[in-house]
Order: structure tokens, then C-alpha cells, then sequence
């Protein structure tokens, strides 16, 4: 059966409408009560969704080029590339040119079971199937022709009984006597997800269950392999009870477990990092933003959502790992034209995608990469930065235009990106003193791959607008000798709103905060040997990204912007450059007239 039409906003119209209260210190964010139990996943369960996920998925998604108004990429109206004709392209493709490189998922997105004005269809029991116009042979001959290749196939679907699917309740569901759409979702008709275009399901009643089983069932049956589960909240710019999908999420677990067949669950779009231990534990990727994709006549704009993700990965860092990661969405950066983004953008683009190991699937036209596009695509050392074992790269400076972030490999080297997000060339310095160690180091340009020599204490590199370089970095020298000093100490002058609190996560078990409206830590006797400019580094804690003026000795100080710790008992760090004197110094961070993160300790070097 068919239902009415009804519109499919893209998440990139919902950008923008989200207003996030700041409040001084210890900020909380309380989860919204599940809206009926969520099911229990069997420990089998999650031991299979681990395996299926033991390293970021690579491959195709459809979604880049049929939200684009690209020449000739829709034909047929907005979103019409989705045809069975291009995704099997786009499979052989995908099997020729990069499936050797690791890429081997061939995902379908919104409106395989939609005609082209975007008219939904169901089967008997409220199930999405294929459209006959655009899948004339079915999503099972798809998922045939995808395993030939020796790939695997994806498909997607939102989260929530469609309303096209209720059919005033009366409708069957597979394999459940007796159970119809008025048993599984809730007798109001609440609705749910990012477009409040499905009814909430009630999970109080089994044939809730029985329903979601029946959709992992089908698609077991048909042979995929991931499902694209779309406008899961909290998130996806909605909260509240009737947007809480945990329970759906988890839901969806426990069915794929039963169907026979393992299929890779990914949560799409801008999740709640509120949530961020539910999705780690339900599925095995969850988006953290919004679309890349600027719905414009190109892919992607750098200024769109692309360059957005620096500001908003550092949060997520430590929630990924294997069995699930953090979604930065498509990379689109296999042919300049179409994805609209200069060949410094393309790297920095993949670079960042990489360091955060998220998964690596373009959104572009496989059968028209351009030789700059390939060479991105396939470059082995810089995939293998995605796929190693090493840990979710984070920042180690403050976030402005010229950032360096960095991760230790088990190897004891490091891997480090330097990024020049600024309108004009800039130079960018990674200083080993950042990660730990002094003296000389081995530098490997994985961009380039060439061998960069020896190094002593730092890398400069001069980039272009938005350009970045890569580097695995092998130390030679000594570890740092460092002294700490604990913002709590009774030594130090607190001022203003400035307080004392507590912090498991912090060295001493305590922090300064209330950091807001001119509240201001100074940290006394910091002692040197030698005049100089020192690497400092800064643990602190800060649920969202807040700037701080920091400066030593009463001097000029310079306003810089910690990213996200993700949450008010996770603690990280940044490394800031100040001037020291022999002897005594202070260190002082002023809130001015906003909010600061809170400061557990300040660790420095004893020589330059």
C-alpha cells in the first residue's frame, strides 16, 4: 500500500536552531526519562556489534550526490539520482578503484522505498519496500550484485513507525498474531524523530519489539549488511520524551541479533553526546553533527558544515573505540568541481576525517574522480591512521585558525596534524613539548610520503588558507622534566566568582571554577631556571568549547578557546606558549566577561 506524500526535510534545514545555555562551573545536562523500557540486549548481542565494527567502516554512500543541485546529478526532480542504474555503477566502481584500498560499503540512503515525488510505499505488514521505478528488480537483486563485487550493501531507514505505514492501526505485523500499528506505538500518535515524520513506538508492548524484528528480518533476508538508522535523539535538533529513541536503538540491537545475520547499526544525525554511553553500548558508529552536505550545486562548501567539524569532534574524542565510532560523515573530496572545495581543503578535509578515526566513505561520483581525488582516497599511510589502534587524535593547542592536534601510537610514536583554518596563509608549530618529550625527532609526511629527517623540539610548516599536513613524528630525544602546580593550591589568589570544587577526574581531586564575568585564577610561584618561552600545558575540564585570557606575570594576555572536554567530569589538555622569567612567575586566567573552562593543574617545562 501507498501513503500520502510528505516532505523530507534535509538535517541541513534544521542547522542553526539550537541555543545552548552556559552556566559557570560544573555545568549538567539530564538525560530525558526513556518513553517505555528500553530492551535488554543478550551479552551476545554486544560482543557480535563489537566485531562488526572493530575498525571505522570504509566505502559509497548516495546521499552527497542526491542532496546535491550539481549539473545533471538529479534530472528528474530533487533527490532522483537514487536509482537501482546508479548505485550498481557506483558499486563496479567502488570494486575497481578503491575496494583494494579498504573501501567496501556500498550504502543506499533516503528514498529507496519512495517514489520521485517522494511518495512512501509499505507492504502488508507497515514494512518500507523498494520502488518499483527506481529499484525495478528489488533491494535483494542490489544486495546480490553489491556481494558479487565482494562488497557489502547498506540501507537506511528513520527511526519510528512511519505515519504512511500505520494505516489507521489496522495494519498486521509480520510474524506477530495479533499485534497491529495501534499496538506499537502510542494511542495519542505522538510523533518522533528529526522530522516528526514517523509516530513514536511504544516498547510498554511487545509488538513494538515484534515490529522493529520484522524490519531487521527483512533486511537480514535481502542480505544487507548496515543500516543507516536517521533522526535518532536525543539529538538530531530535538529533545524531550517523545525524541528519545534509546529505546528504539536498542531495540533495533536485539533484533539484528536475532535475524541471522550481522549488520552493522549506524545512528544518524547530530546525536546527543549526552547519550554518548547509550549509543556506544546499542550501536557501532553515531553521526556527531549535521550533514556535510551544503544541498547547494556543489557537495559540500568548506564554509557550510566541513570546517564546523574541528570545533565539534574534540568533544567526542574519547567516547569512540572499537565496537563504535564517532561519524564525521562523507568525505567528499574526490573531485574538486563537484565537491567545490579547493585542493587544500580536500587534504585538511580527509586529514581531520583520519586523526578521528572516523569512517571513510565518500559521498562522490566514483566514475569521475579527478587524479587529485584519487590520490587522497588512496593514500595507504593515511588510512592506516584511520584504522590503527592508536587513540582518537584530540587538539593539543587551543582552538583558533592555527591548530595542532595529536595522538600516541602503540609504537610510541605520535601522529600529528597541523591546520591552518585561516582566510591567508600562516605558519603552524607543532612543539614536541606538547606531547610530552624534548629534543630531536624523526618526522614521516604521510601527504607526501617522504622522510622529513630530524627535527629538534618543534616542526614549522608554512600553509595555505585552510590547508593542514600530516605526520607521524618518532621521538629521539629525552621524556620532559616537568613541574605541576595545582590551581587549588592555597598559595594561589582566587578572584571574583572564582571557587574551589571537586573533580575525580582532576590530579588532586579538585579544580577551579565559577570561572565567569571576571573571575580570575592566578597560580603563584611558578618557578623556572631561564628567561624563555615555554610550552605550558593546561589540564582543565569544560562540558562545551570556552575561551579564557591567559597570561603570566600581569602581562598582555592572549584570549584562547579550549575545545570541548565533552562533558563535567572528563578531564584534558592544551598547551599554551608563555613567557617565563628565571625565578618566580605567575600564571593567571581571566574569564573576562564570558565563561572559562574550569582548571585543574598547569604542568612546566624546567628548561625551554
Amino acid at each position: 500500500m501507498r501513503s500520502s506524500s510528505y516532505p523530507v526535510l534535509p538535517a541541513r534545514a534544521l542547522r542553526g536552531l539550537v541555543v545552548l545555555a552556559l552556566t559557570a562551573g560544573v555545568a549538567t545536562t539530564a538525560p530525558a526519562a526513556h518513553a517505555g523500557p528500553a530492551p535488554s540486549a543478550p551479552a551476545s548481542a554486544r560482543t557480535t556489534a563489537a566485531a562488526e565494527a572493530a575498525k571505522p567502516y570504509m566505502g559509497w554512500s548516495s546521499w552527497s550526490m542526491q542532496s546535491s543541485k550539481y549539473p545533471g546529478l538529479n534530472p528528474d526532480g530533487d533527490y532522483s539520482y537514487l536509482t537501482e542504474a546508479n548505485v550498481l555503477k557506483q558499486t563496479d566502481a567502488l570494486a575497481a578503484k578503491l575496494k583494494k584500498y579498504g573501501y567496501d560499503h556500498v550504502n543506499i540512503d533516503a528514498g529507496w522505498w519512495m517514489d520521485k515525488t517522494w511518495k512512501t510505499g509499505f507492504d502488508q505488514y507497515g514494512r518500507q519496500t523498494p520502488d518499483p521505478v527506481r529499484f525495478p528488480h528489488g533491494m535483494k537483486s542490489v544486495a546480490d550484485h553489491i556481494h558479487s563485487k565482494g562488497l557489502k550493501a547498506g540501507i537506511y531507514l528513520p527511526v519510528g513507525l512511519e505515519k504512511g505505514a500505520y494505516g489507521d492501526g489496522k495494519v498486521p505485523i509480520w510474524n506477530a498474531p495479533g499485534c497491529t500499528t495501534a499496538d506499537v506505538v502510542y494511542s495519542d500518535l505522538r510523533t518522533t524523530n528529526g522530522w516528526d515524520n514517523a509516530y513514536k513506538l511504544d516498547f510498554g508492548n511487545p509488538c513494538a519489539q515484534k515490529y522493529i524484528d520484522s524490519q531487521a528480518q527483512q533486511f537480514a533476508d535481502w542480505g544487507y549488511d548496515f543500516l543507516k538508522l536517521d533522526g535518532v535523539g536525543p539529538g538530531s535538533f530535538k529533545s524531550g520524551d517523545n525524541y528519545d529513541n534509546v529505546p528504539d536503538v536498542a531495540a533495533w540491537q536485539k533484533a539484528i541479533a536475532t535475524a541471522g545475520r550481522p549488520i552493522h547499526l549506524e545512528l544518524s544525525w547530530s546525536l546527543d553526546i549526552g547519550h554518548a554511553a547509550d549509543w556506544k553500548q546499542y550501536s557501532n558508529g553515531w553521526r556527531i553533527d549535521t550533514d556535510v552536505e551544503c544541498y547547494c550545486n556543489t557537495l559540500v562548501t568548506w564554509e557550510n558544515s566541513v570546517n564546523d567539524r574541528w570545533d565539534d569532534a574534540p568533544a567526542w574524542s574519547r567516547k569512540a573505540g572499537p565496537g563504535g565510532w564517532n561519524d564525521l560523515d562523507a568525505i567528499d573530496v574526490g573531485n574538486g568541481e563537484m565537491d567545490g572545495l579547493t585542493k587544500a581543503e580536500r587534504q585538511s578535509y580527509m586529514t581531520l576525517w583520519a586523526i578521528n578515526k572516523s569512517p571513510l566513505f565518500t559521498g562522490d561520483d566514483i566514475t569521475k574522480l579527478d587524479s587529485y581525488g584519487v590520490s587522497l582516497l588512496t593514500n595507504k599511510e593515511v588510512i592506516a591512521v584511520d584504522q590503527n589502534d592508536s587513540p582518537v587524535a584530540r587538539p593539543v593547542t587551543p582552538v583558533g585558525d592555527q591548530q595542532v592536534w595529536g595522538t600516541k601510537n602503540s609504537d610510541g610514536s605520535y601522529t600529528v596534524a597541523l591546520f591552518n583554518l585561516g582566510d591567508a596563509p600562516a605558519s603552524v608549530t607543532a612543539d614536541w613539548a606538547a606531547f610530552g618529550f624534548t629534543g630531536n625527532a624523526s618526522v614521516r609526511d604521510l601527504w607526501n610520503k617522504s622522510n622529513l629527517g630530524t627535527h629538534k623540539n618543534r616542526i614549522t610548516e608554512a600553509l595555505p588558507a585552510h590547508g593542514s599536513r600530516l605526520f607521524t613524528v618518532k621521538p629521539g630525544g629525552s621524556a620532559l622534566t616537568t613541574t605541576s602546580y595545582e590551581a587549588e593550591a592555597t598559595a594561589n589568589t582566587l578572584s571574583g566568582s572564582a571557587s574551589v570544587a571537586g573533580c575525580d577526574a582532576c590530579s588532586g581531586g579538585k579544580k577551579v571554577g565559577n570561572l565567569y564575568t571576571g573571575g580570575k585564577l592566578r597560580i603563584n610561584d611558578v618557578t623556572v631556571k631561564k628567561d624563555g618561552i615555554y610550552t605550558v600545558e593546561v589540564a582543565y575540564v569544560s562540558g562545551d568549547p570556552r575561551s579564557v585570557t591567559v597570561l603570566s606575570n600581569g602581562g598582555n594576555g592572549t584570549s584562547l578557546k579550549f575545545p570541548s572536554t565533552g562533558d563535567w567530569g572528563t578531564a584534558e589538555t592544551v598547551s599554551v606558549q608563555l613567557a617565563l622569567k628565571a625565578g618566580s612567575n605567575s600564571v593567571t586566567f581571566d574569564s573576562g566577561s564570558g565563561y572559562a573552562p574550569d582548571i585543574d593543574r598547569i604542568v612546566v617545562p624546567q628548561s625551554v
